[in-house]
């Protein structure tokens, strides 16, 4: 009846999920600040190049390949070898 069963996949406990949900969450906050609150005096002090802006793209297109690798090549979890007779 095990044999039967389909393979248990690992979902949410996947830590490649919760890389891409921290690396996106900043992501996402220093793209914010990178479009919204960036001012021409830091801009002067980068050499005139929006840093947080290109960080947090930076981090939101690592964090898509992480889910996308997630997706596509799930973590099959093995099957119990318990099957609870003879002891």
């Amino acid at each position: 009846m095990a044999a039967s069963q389909a393979p248990k996949k690992a979902g949410v406990f996947d830590i490649r999920l919760i890389i891409a949900l921290l690396i996106g969450g900043y992501g996402l906050v220093l793209t914010i600040m990178g479009i919204g609150f960036t001012t021409e005096e830091e801009l002067a002090k980068a050499a005139d190049v929006n840093i947080n802006l290109w960080a947090g793209i930076g981090m939101l297109v690592f964090a898509a390949l992480f889910m996308l690798w997630a997706k596509l090549r799930p973590i099959v979890v093995p099957p119990s070898t318990e099957d609870g007779e003879g002891e």
